[in-house]
């Protein structure tokens, strides 16, 4: 793959999910960019993270990049390999520090939709894919940290259905409901990064991708967003460095960072 073009949305968006991981964490890893950001974050930042794969793979040692987590090279050479019900298990007992889960809608609290569009759950507008492990992750996971595109559509002020709780209804309601960990902590679009105001729990800008201001995140957004004091702050973009890691070491045949031809 050639080093010298400039990063295309996708390495910059894995790079960004990469910043998100801390060094010496347990990182639980599901299929797509998650899987490209936690072996950047390995092999740059965070050495000494143990990646927890969702088929349940334990820490396979470096090799191509897995096509999914039920490809072989997820479980390679892995100290322990389990399966897919003690992997969620895993975060029930307090061991994962951080998940990344994707999204079809996110409303103002962190409470994600994979289910279906529409208010009628026997006839809705589009059937989704449901819950998988997400339910899962979101419920008990220490941090999560979901991803996806930002459109007024996926950012509603209500999610038409709740697959995967964040804050329910704002508050210590999460808490209350008697749901683990400390739930979504991070929303990483196109546009920016966005983390929860610590009392309410509303959505808020943490900073936004450079060139793009806070009208074009409001405008693509079906709620108000908060904005914190201050001047906003700019989103880091990848580094020639990591680029060339993430291009050369990480996914090398563009499994997952080949922006779809048109």
């Amino acid at each position: 793959m050639k080093t010298d073009t400039p990063a295309n949305p996708l390495e910059t968006l894995a790079y960004i999910i990469s910043q998100q991981i801390k060094d010496h964490s347990v990182v639980y890893v599901g299929t797509g960019l998650p899987m490209v950001a936690a072996i950047l974050a390995r092999k740059t930042h965070a050495p000494n993270i143990t990646i927890v794969y969702e088929s349940g793979g334990q820490d396979p040692i470096s090799g191509d990049m897995p096509w999914s987590v039920g490809c072989p090279l997820t479980w390679r050479k892995s100290a322990v390999l389990m399966e897919m019900a003690y992997s969620f298990g895993q975060a029930y007992n307090g061991y994962i520090d951080i998940a990344f889960l994707g999204f079809a809608q996110v409303d103002m609290y962190g409470n994600v939709n994979t289910h279906m569009i529409g208010n009628d759950f026997l006839n809705p507008k589009a059937r989704l894919t449901g819950s998988g492990g997400n339910n899962d992750l979101s419920s008990l996971t220490e941090n999560m940290i979901l991803v996806g595109l930002q459109t007024p559509e996926r950012f509603p002020e209500k999610v038409d259905f709740i697959t995967s709780v964040g804050h329910l209804k704002g508050g210590k309601s999460r808490q209350e409901a008697g749901l683990l960990g400390n739930g979504p902590v991070a929303v990483i679009s196109q546009w920016g990064i966005y983390d929860f105001e610590p009392e309410t729990k509303r959505m808020r800008v943490k900073s936004l991708t450079p060139g793009i201001p806070f009208d074009i995140a409001q405008q693509t957004t079906g709620f108000e967003l908060l904005k914190p004091d201050g001047t906003i702050p700019e989103t880091d973009l990848i580094t020639p460095e990591s680029l060339d890691i993430l291009r050369t070491e990480v996914d090398p045949h563009g499994v997952f960072t080949t922006m779809p031809a048109m």
